[in-house]
């Protein structure tokens, strides 16, 4: 798993099939740790479709720069280094994808090959939801309820992300901040509220904070 404070990765774990020429290519995408979980992941594919023309896979790994890719039977340089390319122009990292291939009876020829296995694994990963993951902290933001609006305000205007709202004696908001902007975001909501609210850290994670569909 990254330790980096910020990185590109997929969100789910998607299936999505193109034709092409009668062949059939499905892309499973899948998020993952570390290269054990893809290779469990590769072998679980395998065995969902055990008749299949070809499997042919790439995988990158941000701990240690690891990163695969393999042909499994296409011709060299078709296959696996399309994926791995789908992969990598996107900066994206600890995620597998595995290209199912059933041989529909028409060849492709090289350029073919390369076109549609880069055409699949590509739509795979969009699929699978292309996401800015960040190293947050969660920060309990508790105010009285004459500040609560105030605080509404702030939350929605800013585009913090809201995890929870606690309504007991005060308010208590539950936000995710990546951890390079917990000073500013702090200081800021002690100028909103004239230091009338009490922050706490409370928890560290990684958080999903964009998509790529709302970058475009």
């Amino acid at each position: 798993m990254s330790k980096k404070e910020i990185y590109k990765t997929v969100a789910e774990r998607t299936e999505s099939l193109l034709v092409e020429k009668k062949s059939k290519f499905i892309a499973n995408v899948k998020p993952v740790d570390n290269e054990a979980d893809a290779l469990e992941f590769l072998g679980e594919i395998r065995s969902k479709y055990p008749d299949a023309t070809h499997n042919v896979y790439a995988y990158v790994i941000d701990e240690n720069n690891i990163y695969r890719y393999s042909d499994d039977g296409e011709p060299s340089g078709t296959a696996g280094m399309p994926v791995l390319d789908a992969i990598r122009k996107r900066g994206i990292v600890d995620v597998i994808v595995v290209v199912t291939r059933y041989f529909g009876g028409t060849l492709l020829g090289t350029g073919g090959l390369v076109h549609t296995y880069g055409a699949s694994a590509s739509a795979g990963l969009v699929k699978s939801r292309i996401v800015d993951r960040a190293l947050c902290d969660i920060l309990s933001v508790t105010v009285p309820y004459t500040l609560l609006g105030k605080m509404q305000h702030e939350i929605m205007s800013r585009g913090y992300i809201l995890d929870d709202t606690v309504y007991a004696d005060n308010v208590t908001f539950v936000i995710s901040v990546p951890v390079s902007e917990t000073e500013r975001v702090t200081e800021s909501l002690v100028n909103l509220t004239n230091a009338g609210c009490e922050i706490e850290k409370t928890d560290k994670k990684y958080v999903d904070i964009k998509s790529e569909e709302e970058t475009e």
